[in-house]
């Protein structure tokens, strides 16, 4: 769905727009005051259950990024981001249908007017399509740790435009985050030695734009959702509910223009089933979230997003083909080292 962001991390996707709920619910978590009185802890079919959920979402999570890096490198669907994006909206819109029923109760529709919602749904739009391209034309490693430049751009946004602050030493914990960015996609681009028996990947400039360009995105939705949640006193769900057809129905207009449609007779049937694959991992991950942000706090939240992000760094080197001496694994351990000072900073700090 869109750290709106995934708090950090996401995605392809709708991944990028999980994390945007996920985000936008931790904050309404740190911003709520402590009760006077402290809950029961929470029963071991509790605890049970949140830990399958989690489970299924960090396994959707990463299924959704190599699903669609496994499609966009079809040249056939490299260049039909603004189609796969109007689909998951789609599966976003209708899986969000699904769990609003009274069968499920994850969250009360409420209806808000179209006019209103297109700037919110276009900048949906972009959030999503730029980095697609950016998985597109980058390594699954590039392409996500870029995707951790939303932390520090999204402060520097609330900076800019509420006078919105953070710890010194949370902004100093960000220098070694896009210090570590930088030198993991300058050595991505250069050809490096290759572990024997495989052909390593590289990433093009191109995608370092879109990546960069969709990390720009992605800020200006999170601080843009935050807008909406104090304007319409929406949920993350009812926003997404309102967006999700809205902005599919507007990349179907930017069809014709921007995406080129293969033989569809030539696509091999296993490649039908990797795009309703995806599909299924995008419903996965909007319905896993409602129980793990309903089961969890900020700290939980944020230790899954860290999980996630190093399981798909991780995977994505070992499938790169680069060798461990490559100099961009100095960039890989600087951006998770500092990420996750910097999210311990933010968790400790005076409320």
């Amino acid at each position: 769905m869109p750290d709106p962001t995934t708090k950090e991390n996401a995605i392809p996707l709708l991944e990028r727009d999980v994390e945007a709920q996920a985000q936008a619910e931790d904050k309404k978590y740190e911003s709520d005051p402590v009760p006077a009185n402290v809950p029961a802890k929470p029963s071991t079919s509790a605890k049970k259950q949140f830990l399958i959920w989690t489970a299924i979402n960090m396994l959707s999570t990463i299924g959704i990024v190599f699903t669609n890096k496994a499609i966009f490198d079809d040249p056939a669907f490299k260049l039909m981001q603004t189609s796969f994006a109007s689909f998951h909206f789609v599966c976003t819109g209708l899986t969000l249908y699904v769990v609003s029923r009274p069968f499920f109760g994850a969250f009360e529709p409420k209806r808000a007017g179209i006019v209103e919602m297109l700037p919110l749904a276009f900048s949906m739009c972009l959030n999503v399509v730029l980095p697609n391209l950016s998985l597109a034309f980058s390594t699954v490693t590039v392409y996500q740790l870029c995707r951790v430049l939303l932390t520090p751009l999204t402060a520097l946004l609330n900076f800019v435009l509420y006078k919105a602050t953070i710890p010194r030493n949370a902004v100093l914990a960000l220098i070694p985050v896009c210090v570590g960015v930088g030198i993991t996609s300058y050595y991505d681009i250069k050809p490096s030695a290759p572990t024997p028996g495989k052909k390593p990947q590289t990433t093009s400039l191109i995608g370092i734009f879109f990546a960069l360009a969709g990390v720009c995105a992605s800020s200006a939705y999170t601080v843009l959702i935050g807008a909406y949640h104090k304007k319409l006193n929406m949920s993350s769900s009812q926003l997404l509910f309102n967006q999700a057809p809205i902005s599919s129905v507007m990349l179907l207009f930017a069809v014709p223009f921007a995406d080129h449609i293969p033989v569809l007779s030539a696509v091999p049937q296993y490649r039908w089933l990797m795009i309703l694959m995806s599909g299924g991992f995008a419903a996965l991950i909007n319905i896993s979230q409602f129980y793990i942000v309903a089961g969890s706090g900020p700290v939980s939240s944020t230790v899954v997003g860290h999980l996630k992000t190093v399981s798909i760094v991780g995977i994505g080197w070992v499938l790169s083909g680069k060798s461990v001496k490559d100099w961009s694994a100095v960039g890989v351990v600087m951006t998770i080292a500092g990420i996750v000072i910097y999210s311990n900073i933010m968790l400790n700090k005076p409320r």
